[in-house]
């Protein structure tokens, strides 16, 4: 596909993919903040509850890289 083998589109829709929607998560996440009018701390429960998992994905990307090297 486009002169691309399997491990790049692979490599591509896992890091700049998954990426863009973790960021797309954060627009939403804090959409969802604005429109309950939770207040500074509501938002930090937040984004500390809903955006948690997002550490396990970077931390994987970074053991990864740390390996790799």
């Amino acid at each position: 596909m486009f002169g691309f083998n399997e491990e790049q589109i692979a490599w591509f829709g896992l890091t700049i993919g998954v990426g863009a929607f973790m960021i797309y998560m954060l627009f939403i996440i804090g959409h969802l903040a604005w429109e309950s009018k939770a207040g500074k701390f509501g938002t930090f429960v937040l984004f500390l509850a809903l955006a948690f998992g997002m550490v396990g994905f970077i931390a994987k990307a970074v053991i990864q890289w740390m390996i790799e090297k």
